[in-house]
C-alpha cells in the first residue's frame, strides 16, 4: 500500500529484503549494534548487510559471498 503524503517516514517500517544467498537490503539510514556492542552507522538509502560474515567491510556486504570462478 502506498503511502500518503502526510505519513513520516518515522510512520513506515523498515523494510528488510531477504535474498536467496546474499545479503539483507536494508532501507536507510540505518545504526547497527555489532556482537560487541559497538554500533556502525549509514546515512545511505540502502544498504546491504552481510549474512555470511565473508566481507573484508563487516557488517556491510561486499560481495565476497559471490562464488569466485578461476579462468
Amino acid at each position: 500500500m502506498p503511502n500518503s503524503p502526510s505519513e513520516s517516514d518515522s510512520d513506515r517500517p523498515c523494510r528488510i529484503r531477504m535474498q536467496h544467498r546474499g545479503p539483507l537490503l536494508v532501507e536507510g539510514p540505518v545504526e547497527v549494534e555489532l556482537e560487541d556492542g559497538s554500533t556502525v552507522t549509514s546515512d545511505r538509502f540502502r544498504v546491504a548487510l552481510c549474512t555470511c560474515r565473508r566481507s573484508r567491510r563487516y557488517p556491510w556486504c561486499d560481495t565476497s559471498h559471490r562464488e569466485r570462478k578461476r579462468s
